[in-house]
């Protein structure tokens, strides 16, 4: 049987590219639609990318999750970094630490059927995402 759950240590730029494709390749193969495959690696890219910039290492770990009839996959991006000082700041369209366009966690929210976040300060952050198969 073909792995259904693996993580992925991110420290470097390819850790992101790995994540990437292995995410990809595990959806693909439970039904999610191209579109959706596009949607998940775009998730992984903000979460992994985030951890790169902010924690300087971390993991992303992607598994496949059924619950109350429906099938689709968890992607759980940690670290112990700094910690997210102001998460509801954070979570706004637009705000950004790092001079980018700041569509980052509002962006993978927007992306996916759920978004939870846990953040201590000086101990780092938790994201939860999943996407749900939709036939």
């Amino acid at each position: 049987m073909a792995h259904t759950e693996f993580s992925i240590p991110i420290v470097t730029d390819n850790d992101i590219v790995s994540a990437r494709q292995q995410a990809r390749e595990l959806a693909k193969n439970s039904g999610f639609s191209s579109s959706e495959l596009a949607v998940i690696a775009t998730a992984i890219s903000e979460l992994a990318r985030n951890i790169v910039s902010y924690a300087k290492n971390g993991t992303v770990s992607i598994s496949l999750i059924e619950e109350k009839g429906k099938s689709g996959i968890q992607i759980v991006a940690q670290d112990q970094g700094p910690g997210i000082q102001d998460l509801h700041l954070a979570m706004q369209e637009g705000y950004s630490t790092s001079n980018s366009l700041g569509l980052g966690l509002p962006g993978v929210q927007r992306l996916m059927d759920s978004f939870e976040i846990n953040s201590v300060i000086g101990k780092g952050t938790t994201i939860i995402v999943r996407k749900w198969v939709f036939s």
